[in-house]
């Protein structure tokens, strides 16, 4: 068990992906792959913002249809360590304003590290409250982050 881990406030998910921790890396930080992956197939990604850099902006939107995108998320990066580490919010938006973000405000914590088989990349997603914990977990985080996880995994194997 990851010892920064609050069962009480916290989610995790754990995978390893079949790919070098660069080709995992590029999938977060290269606009046209991160759209290729961040929502749930069949929804469709546009990314407005992708600046990786601590105070830089996470900004998307998502189409149901093809055509008519909406707002989806915008985050601020509080700490990017390049090919390790990933730390974002969004109860702090790409203008550095604190927000109340729907469906519940977070702070997600993504690692990659050397794996034998490619990489090993986990993600704990932290929340104010058990009661949010407990919300994102009933909205279906495991289901969502799950999918993307393996989404993330095949642009990052394709390229790797």
């Amino acid at each position: 068990m990851n010892p920064d881990l609050d069962p009480d406030l916290d989610l995790a998910l754990q995978r390893v992906i079949r790919a070098p921790r660069a080709a995992v890396w590029t999938a977060w930080t290269d606009p046209s792959r991160f759209e290729q992956w961040w929502v749930p197939a069949p929804t469709l990604c546009r990314v407005d913002r992708l600046d990786v850099r601590p105070g830089g902006a996470l900004v998307t939107r998502l189409s149901d249809d093809g055509v008519t995108f909406a707002p989806h998320l915008d985050a601020c990066f509080l700490v990017v360590d390049e090919l390790e580490r990933i730390v974002f919010t969004n109860a702090i938006d790409s203008a550095w304003r604190p927000t109340n973000p729907s469906p519940v405000p977070m702070t997600a914590e993504i690692t990659l590290s050397d794996h034998p088989d490619g990489t090993d990349y986990r993600v704990i997603v932290r929340h104010g409250d058990p009661a949010d914990r407990d919300h994102h977990e009933k909205l279906g985080f495991a289901d969502g982050w799950g999918s993307v996880t393996e989404q993330l995994a095949r642009v990052a194997e394709r390229q790797g």
